[in-house]
């Protein structure tokens, strides 16, 4: 098809953009470091990091690195919040040649031993308030370097002290671990600067991200991201935002609110990534349901850019002191990660004078695939316009493009679609078509303009607050109780997180109890992939050769 969408782009947008234009993220960080050396790069708790800071103390980090004996392109693990430690080992890690794993702080031991061993990863940066899960099980696991930061690390010498005191004895927000071999943020940044830092040869095809999602079938795997994928994102979602960014003149810095969690695709590259390139300021937060706090950090500054999930722009609406935060500078909200919601919009247009504008795309897609125009009036009920350089495709379950108008699954080509999925040659072969589309296994319909109409999801997976939730693993771990004899999964609509997670059991034993039941999912699951409601049943619906049908479990609770 051709690209209908060009002709309806919005002035000074690029049909196509250069993903050559930097051999590699590196090079593009080195650039920036060096062009906004004295600019402020990160903020958290008040204290500033300049870039040249930033550059000059992820050299010495990736120099420490570099004396572990870790070969190039070795899996360097991630498990921090939104803290300023988290930017610094990413530039570090790529810096020094070797590829990052983004992990979720909030995995349950299982989750995270999982995700290390099947990624191979031999080094880990961990915030303290997640050491005790590491501690778990780092001894079955590859890692042979873990390197411990806490939050006040980075504050200063008194402040940082204050706060890690409040922390760890008042809050309580430590648990005890124990890990003698790790070696402590500060003191590998010090020991660094007295080491050589060597310059690695990284190319566009080297991997810079292994970036986990169950994908379009469920099994939990590593989306490979090479420099390449996302070099080109950033500057697919820099062209596409610089007209709105633009808009009403240009200002010394753009500050971009960093609230949803930089281990998720979507807040890494648009806040992280396109923040470095554009020389902006991003303004960390390190727990976005934590609204209070949220909100008084809001109310400090003149906020530019507000990338989000859709429950956390409607928190912020219905939250009792949102008056209090002044958005006559707020340039662009974009909402991304799961639908964006009518009410949600346009409550938020009211309110602050800037529209929700939905954007869309995967882990798998580094991550951006299309957004709507930022100067649009109204919301659109669409996911926007394929960016610069993307084709977008609807098809059938045939592999044929259909005619506009009619649904089918949307396949998507560009440089930023990653190369494939970590040591799983067949599952990146069921999601790539003959010509080198990426099948999203979402359902989406194109109009004339060449906008796109997301109208269903092709397989179970279950989104919660723009977190996926794959029903196989949870339902796993619902199986391994010894009181269920049998259990299936759905997601059913919920105003607050937009989906939640509804749990069917047939008991084995006639005593087993919601709670109990919660109390075991809990220790095993991070809290979002928890069931939210659990029906107990006699029996569930089955096919003629025995499979249990989600369907039918997932509309007879729709009808009630």
């Amino acid at each position: 098809m051709d690209r209908i969408w060009l002709k309806h782009y919005p002035p000074g947008v690029p049909a196509d953009i250069d993903p050559s234009a930097y051999p590699s993220l590196v090079a593009l960080f080195d650039e920036s470091f060096i062009r906004h050396r004295d600019a402020k790069a990160f903020i958290f708790m008040d204290k500033v990091l300049t870039y040249g800071e930033v550059d000059e103390m992820s050299r010495a980090l990736g120099a420490w690195l570099q004396g572990k004996d870790l070969k190039k392109g070795a899996r360097i693990a991630i498990m921090m919040p939104n803290v300023l430690q988290y930017p610094l080992a990413i530039a570090a890690v790529l810096r020094a040649g070797f590829a990052v794993l983004n992990v979720n702080p909030l995995y349950t031991p299982r989750e995270l031993e999982f995700q290390l061993n099947d990624s191979g990863a031999e080094a880990i940066f961990v915030l303290d308030n997640f050491a005790h899960t590491l501690q778990a099980v780092v001894a079955r696991t590859e890692v042979k370097h873990v390197i411990v930061a806490s939050l006040g690390d980075l504050l200063g010498l008194v402040k940082g002290a204050i706060v890690n005191f409040v922390v760890r004895h008042v809050k309580k927000m430590v648990p005890a671990y124990s890990l003698p071999d790790a070696t402590r943020f500060n003191d590998a940044v010090a020991a660094g600067r007295a080491m050589t830092f060597s310059k690695p040869d990284i190319g566009p095809q080297d991997i810079a991200f292994l970036q986990y999602t169950g994908g379009t079938t469920g099994v939990s795997k590593g989306a490979v991201l090479l420099h390449r994928n996302v070099v080109a994102n950033a500057l697919q979602a820099d062209a596409w935002q610089k007209p709105i960014v633009e808009r009403g003149g240009k200002v010394d810095q753009l500050m971009i609110v960093t609230a949803l969690p930089l281990y998720h695709i979507f807040a890494l590259t648009a806040c992280l990534i396109v923040g470095v390139y554009s020389g902006s300021v991003c303004l960390l937060i390190p727990n976005p349901r934590d609204l209070p706090a949220v909100i008084k950090e809001l109310k400090k500054y003149k906020v530019h850019c507000f990338p989000a999930v859709n429950t956390l722009f409607n928190a912020l609406l219905n939250h009792p002191d949102f008056a209090q935060i002044g958005w006559s500078h707020l340039k662009s909200a974009v909402g991304g990660g799961m639908a964006v919601q009518r009410v949600v919009s346009e409550r938020w247009l009211k309110a602050t004078g800037c529209l929700i504008c939905e954007a869309y795309g995967l882990s798998e897609t580094s991550p951006g695939l299309t957004g709507n125009r930022g100067d649009i009036t109204e919301f659109s009920g669409t996911i926007g316009f394929p960016f610069p350089s993307t084709e977008i495709s609807i098809r059938d379950e045939h592999d044929t493009e259909l005619p506009l108008g009619e649904a089918g699954e949307i396949c998507a080509r560009g440089p930023q679609v990653m190369a494939g999925y970590w040591q799983r040659p067949d599952e990146t072969a069921k999601v790539m078509t003959h010509d080198g589309f990426f099948r999203t296994g979402d359902i989406g319909v194109m109009n004339e303009m060449g906008q796109v109409t997301i109208v269903d999801r092709k397989k179970d997976m279950i989104s919660v607050s723009g977190f996926k939730v794959f029903p196989n693993e949870v339902e796993a771990v619902v199986a391994s109780h010894p009181g269920v004899l049998e259990c299936a999964v759905v997601g059913l609509p919920d105003e607050r997180t937009g989906e939640m997670v509804k749990l069917f059991v047939v008991r084995k034993d006639p005593n087993l109890t919601e709670q109990e039941l919660l109390a075991f999912c809990h220790a095993q699951l991070t809290s979002y992939k928890v069931p939210k409601v659990i029906e107990f049943r006699s029996e569930l619906p089955k096919t003629n050769v025995g499979k249990i049908l989600r369907r039918a479990l997932r509309d007879a609770a729709k009808a009630v």
